[in-house]
C-alpha cells in the first residue's frame, strides 16, 4: 500500500491506513475485533493501553501483531519478582577502554513497548515507567533522554492468578489511557483458533506471519496529529465531562474518574471516529469508549464488591443516566 508523506496525511488517508492496519491485525487474530479496535483508539490517541484476561487469549499475539504491521521498533519485557528499574530504563556503566561512564539504554527505547504480566513486579519496578509513559523520557544519572515518537506501552496482568503479584497503584493505573478486558471467544472463533493453531505447524507459536508492513513510524505519528485536529462539539466536551463528574457522586463509587478522565475519553472518542471513517465526534463515540477509558479509574465501595458488582456494569448504569446531546 503506498503511503502518504509524513506532512501531507489527510484525515481521509488515515481513516484509510487504520482501516489496513486493522485488516492486517485480523489475519493473525482469530476474532476479538473490540480488542483490536481498542488497541488501535490507544495507538492513535497516542496513549498507552493495559490488557487484562486469563492466559491464553491472545494478548500477547495482538501486540506482537500490532508491532509486524509497521517497521518501527519493538521491545518486550517480561515482568518478574526480581526485576530491577535499570531493567527497564537502562543505566550508566563504566567503559573501562574509554575511561568514562556510557549509558546502556534500557528496553523502554522502543516505538512499542510490550510489558508482560507488569503486576508480577513490586511497585518500585512498575514506577520506573510512569516518567517513561507520562513524559516520554527516562532521567539516568541526572540526563534526561527523550525516546523518539511514536511511543506505546502495551501492558497485560492477568486477573486470576494473585500469588506473587503486585497490584498497580492507582497512579499508574491512571496513565493507561484505555484498560482493555479479552475474554473467551464465542464458539466459532475458538474452533477457527484452534484449527489454526493446529494446522500446518508442530508447536503453538504465535504465529503473526502472515501480517504485512503497512506502515512507517512516522506516518502513525502523523495519524496522531491528525486525530488530535478532529472536530469535537463543545456538547461533546461537555458530556464527556458530565459522564466523568458522575461518576464522583454516584452510590457505591469510593472513588470517581479525575479529570484525567474526561481528558481520555475525548481524545479516545477522536480515535475511534476516526476508525469509523469520520472527521467529527458524536455521542456514541464517547460512549463506546466511556467503560474502557474510566473502568480503571474507579474503586468500588466495599458493599458493591460484596454483591459482585462490577466497575462495568456501574459505568453502564452512569450512561443510561447522563444525558447525550441532540444533533
Amino acid at each position: 500500500m503506498n503511503q502518504p508523506d509524513q506532512d501531507n496525511v489527510t484525515i481521509d488517508a488515515a481513516s484509510r491506513l487504520a482501516q489496513t492496519i486493522r485488516d492486517e491485525l485480523a489475519k493473525a487474530v482469530v476474532g476479538q475485533r473490540d480488542v483490536i479496535d481498542h488497541v488501535l483508539v490507544a495507538l492513535f490517541a497516542s496513549g498507552h493501553v493495559l490488557i487484562e484476561g486469563v492466559p491464553g487469549l491472545g494478548k500477547t499475539l495482538i501486540v506482537k501483531a500490532l508491532a509486524r504491521s509497521f517497521s518501527g521498533a519493538f521491545g518486550r519485557i517480561q515482568f518478574t519478582p526480581d526485576l530491577l528499574p535499570a531493567d527497564v530504563t537502562g543505566h550508566a556503566m563504566y567503559d573501562e577502554s574509554a575511561g568514562s561512564f556510557r549509558i546502556r539504554r534500557g528496553p523502554v527505547f522502543t516505538n512499542l513497548l510490550l510489558a508482560d504480566e507488569i503486576n508480577r513486579a513490586p511497585a518500585k519496578t512498575q514506577a520506573a515507567l510512569l516518567e517513561v509513559m507520562q513524559e516520554r523520557q527516562v532521567t539516568i544519572e541526572g540526563r534526561s533522554l527523550e525516546l523518539k515518537p511514536p511511543f506505546m506501552t502495551l501492558a497485560t496482568q492477568n486477573p486470576v492468578e494473585l500469588e506473587g503479584t503486585f497490584p498497580l497503584p492507582e497512579a499508574q493505573l491512571d496513565r493507561f489511557l484505555l484498560k482493555v478486558l479479552i475474554n473467551y471467544p464465542p464458539e466459532d472463533d475458538e474452533t477457527a483458533l484452534v484449527r489454526r493453531v493446529t494446522t500446518g505447524q508442530a508447536g503453538d507459536l504465535l504465529d503473526v506471519s502472515a501480517v504485512s508492513k503497512v506502515i512507517e513510524p512516522e506516518v502513525v505519528t502523523a495519524i496522531q496529529r491528525v486525530v488530535g485536529t478532529l472536530t469535537v462539539d463543545d456538547s461533546i466536551v461537555s458530556y464527556a465531562v458530565r459522564i466523568t463528574r458522575k461518576t464522583r457522586e454516584w452510590p457505591g463509587i469510593a472513588i470517581g474518574a479525575g479529570p484525567r478522565g474526561g481528558i481520555a475519553l475525548v481524545r479516545a472518542a477522536r480515535a475511534f471516529a476516526l476508525l469509523q471513517g469520520r472527521d467529527f465526534v458524536i455521542p456514541d463515540d464517547v460512549k463506546a469508549m466511556a467503560v474502557p477509558c474510566l473502568r480503571h479509574r474507579l474503586v468500588l465501595a466495599p458493599e458493591l464488591e460484596i454483591e459482585g458488582r462490577s466497575c462495568d456494569s456501574v459505568l453502564e448504569a452512569v450512561l443510561e443516566v447522563v444525558e447525550a446531546p441532540r444533533a
